[in-house]
């Protein structure tokens, strides 16, 4: 697929994908919704990529919705590309399609994001913004509900006090506000916000093996759901046993032993256990 409304770049094992529509703030569209998808398969297929920046073109990470349909925005009865079956919330399938990646996931957030501007980063894994960022759950005042899974999400984030706070008020408020908040970890000068994400992405790179950090990934997210920590025995369990005679397991402990970097030679596309993905399959009604 070729994209227009994304760029993709793969630079030391690290994919930077930029929403890329900067005339207009990176207003989310269906175009978007389907390249970064696209960008994903993508990257999960690639080896060589070891972690994914989300980051915006221009001063923007991503207003929100394209508002140009008018009224129609938020009408899928009303709108020419409104699929046959069930209604699909588009920020909802690319949430849940960044929530299943297999490679770490870090939000740059370079300016305000709005709307599915911020609700798409609640799945990724780290959220580092720039001082001139914004960020609002605008959903309230437009007279529809928050989308994108953010019921799900943003209480696991932020806590259910805050994550309502915002969410009924649909106020936008500064960076300072997201880092007491709990929604991002660090606020950062604007020209440096995408070298420091980048020198957290490298640290996973350089450091880690890459199945583990999968497995890592999908047992911390999937234990948010756990209704008693022996879900988390039991996956703890089954990955300790398959990881703890793996290759990348002797290479660690030998690298360690002898000091010295460690080359972890197990890959994501074709070495991940037998029993991933081991959460029952879910389908949309």
């Amino acid at each position: 697929m070729s994209y227009s409304t994304i760029l993709y770049d793969v630079n030391e094992s690290i994919l930077t994908i930029t929403l890329n529509r900067p005339d207009i703030l990176n207003a989310f569209n269906t175009s978007m919704l389907s390249e970064i998808i696209d960008a994903l398969d993508r990257a999960d297929a690639d080896d060589r990529i070891r972690c994914i920046i989300f980051t915006g073109a221009g001063r923007a990470f991503c207003a929100g919705a394209d508002l140009s349909a008018g009224e129609k925005t938020f009408n899928a009865d009303a709108r020419d590309d409104n699929a046959d079956g069930p209604h699909r919330d588009g920020g909802g399938r690319l949430t849940l399609r960044i929530f299943e990646c297999k490679k770490p996931v870090i939000a740059a957030i370079n300016g305000p994001a709005v709307g599915i501007g911020a609700t798409m980063t609640l799945p990724m894994d780290i959220r580092l913004c720039s001082s001139s960022a914004k960020v609002g759950f605008v959903f309230s005042r437009r007279g529809v509900v928050p989308e994108a899974c953010s019921s799900f999400f943003l209480p696991r984030v932020v806590g259910i006090s805050k994550a309502l706070e915002w969410c009924y008020s649909g106020r936008v408020f500064p960076a300072e506000e997201a880092l007491s908040g709990g929604l991002v970890r660090s606020i950062h000068k604007p020209e440096d916000l995408l070298a420091d994400a980048k020198h957290i992405a490298r640290e996973l790179v350089e450091n880690t093996s890459a199945v583990s950090t999968a497995l890592i990934r999908q047992m911390m997210w999937q234990m948010l759901g756990a209704d008693h920590p022996m879900e988390a025995h039991k996956i703890d369990s089954r990955g300790m046993y398959f990881t703890g005679k793996s290759a990348d397991a002797k290479e660690g402990i030998e690298s360690f032993l002898e000091k010295r970097p460690a080359k972890f030679p197990l890959e994501v596309s074709k070495d991940m256990p037998p029993f991933f993905p081991w959460w029952e399959n879910r389908k949309f009604l």
